[in-house]
């Protein structure tokens, strides 16, 4: 047997935490959060791990924490600028090359293990290989463009009301090796995972899975909609019971449609009309499972109303009753009762800047949804609200916003643009709606937020939505999407105030 022959029988035969792990010999990629939570599960089962990143970890960091604690483990670190363009020792001294998912397949080191014929998993991968040999909890899975988070936060709170043990990890939030390993076991833990990181597994096999939407994303790190739609579809490979999808998403049920399913797995899904059999959906303002019921053809099964997701808010968006009906989906795939899921719907709370309520003054709401990076998430919003005074600019990424802009013509009251592609922004209104007012804010300064909220004040009238929906991202003027937000809402109370 080939070197290369031998070390893929031992890698095919790593599938838990009690299989033979001992002198592995691993390349970890990237010291953040899941790369750090890798080398600490490999090193525990016996592995050698280098751990290359191109960044060497400021004093009293999170990552200088990072690095000490797996030095102190024996892990090799190779730290520093130009780390990253390499493989750390010969190719014939690797067994296995783990990523963190940001790093792209064309990046040096990962191209350098491709071409030397070394696999290469994602963290998913090596989370679905370390559970238990017996008694893991499912996994159900979430992708998509947008609204992934939400829908797992849905389905975690859907699956706590039932009762179970249940946590949500992976793109965001806790790493799922962390779960896997937890001493105290869980029922079933919901999985949101990005493009990135389905690139990278292989072997998943999900009780059930969910592709919320497809629109262009992260194409520079995919090289086409296509290979980014490909790996989307990944999150279908060898489900179990259900694979859900978006009726009114015809990409995502071609995936369904290609995915290599467990024998028996159904496809179930979602619509924000009224369901037809083996479908979730709306009856009026009662969310309606006609898919897991006994008798899909004449009955359905109320899983709650649109009261249990409103909270605060003016109005219920309609991407969040989409990420309702397909949290639903999959709960319902793992047995929850509909009763559970109607109260796990009453106590989900929204994420920060997430369709965040801010206030409502003179019948006039402010909205946060400096979420929405892409055009894609602004459109959910936008079309939520009949009359918007729309918050928007940013980094576009190379994204096109004249659909966006399109669609949502006929509600835009007026625009407040911000950030360094406003322009591009500006002049998709002037093509697609060159009636609504435009008002641009070249200010990049701290106050340039309560400059926003001033014009956005003065254009809107009494029944008129404010709403921060960038559709870009915010690293051209704030750390990240969340300060976007604060800064928003802080300059919102404060004109309030002065009123």
């Amino acid at each position: 047997m080939t070197d290369a022959a031998s070390r893929e029988a031992r890698l095919a035969g790593l599938t838990c935490r009690e299989a033979d792990w001992a002198g592995l010999r691993v390349v970890v990629t990237g010291l953040g959060v899941s790369g750090f939570a890798a080398t600490d599960a490999l090193l525990e089962y016996g592995a050698q791990v280098h751990v290359v990143d191109a960044k060497v970890p400021e004093p009293d960091t999170q990552m200088a924490q990072r690095a000490q604690i797996l030095e102190v483990l024996d892990a090799h670190l190779h730290l520093g600028d130009g780390a990253e363009q390499s493989l750390p020792v010969p190719a014939d001294e690797i067994d296995l090359v783990v990523t963190s998912p940001g790093w792209p397949p064309h990046q040096p080191l990962l191209a350098a293990a491709a071409a030397a014929g070394i696999p290469i998993w994602g963290d998913i991968e090596l989370a679905w290989r370390m559970r238990p040999r017996a008694g893991g909890a499912p996994w159900l899975l979430v992708t998509g463009t947008n609204g992934k988070t939400t829908t797992v936060q849905m389905l975690t709170s859907m699956l706590r009301a039932a009762g179970l043990r249940a946590a949500s990890a992976g793109n965001v939030g806790t790493p799922v090796l962390d779960l896997v390993q937890d001493p105290e076991p869980y029922d079933v833990i919901a999985v949101e995972l990005s493009s990135f990181q389905l690139h990278w597994s292989h072997s998943l096999r999900p009780q059930a899975a969910a592709c919320l939407n497809i629109a262009p994303d992260h194409l520079d790190w995919h090289g086409s909609l296509e290979e980014y739609a490909r790996a989307k579809g990944k999150v279908y490979a060898n489900a179990e019971i259900a694979c859900v999808y978006n009726e009114q998403d015809p990409a995502t049920r071609r995936l369904v449609e290609e995915a290599d399913v467990v024998e028996g797995c159904r496809a179930v899904s979602f619509t924000l009309g009224s369901p037809g059999p083996s479908m979730l959906g709306l009856v009026e303002d009662v969310l309606a499972d006609r898919a897991f019921v006994e008798d899909r053809a004449t009955t359905a099964a109320e899983l709650g109303s649109l009261e249990d997701l409103r909270g605060d808010a003016p109005s219920v968006a309609p991407h969040l009753v989409a990420n309702a009906l397909a949290a639903a989906a999959l709960a319902r795939a793992h047995g929850v009762p509909p009763v559970a899921v109607r109260d796990g719907l009453r106590a989900w709370q929204p994420e920060p800047h997430r369709i965040a309520h801010v206030a409502t003054a003179g019948d006039v709401h402010w909205i946060d949804d400096s979420k929405a990076t892409n055009p894609h998430a602004a459109e959910a919003s936008l079309t939520a609200h009949e009359h918007v005074v729309w918050v928007a600019g940013g980094l576009l990424k190379g994204a096109d916003v004249d659909e966006l802009v399109a669609a949502a013509a006929g509600r835009l009251r007026a625009a407040v643009l911000i950030g360094r592609d406003r322009e591009q922004i500006a002049a998709a209104i002037a093509r697609h709606a060159p009636d609504v007012p435009v008002i641009d804010v070249a200010a990049t300064d701290t106050g340039a937020m309560d400059l926003v909220v001033r014009h956005a004040a003065s254009l809107a009238v009494p029944g008129d939505v404010v709403l921060l929906a960038p559709a870009a991202a915010s690293m051209d003027m704030f750390d990240n999407y969340g300060a976007r937000g604060d800064a928003f809402a802080a300059a919102v109370h404060r004109y309030l105030q002065e009123g």
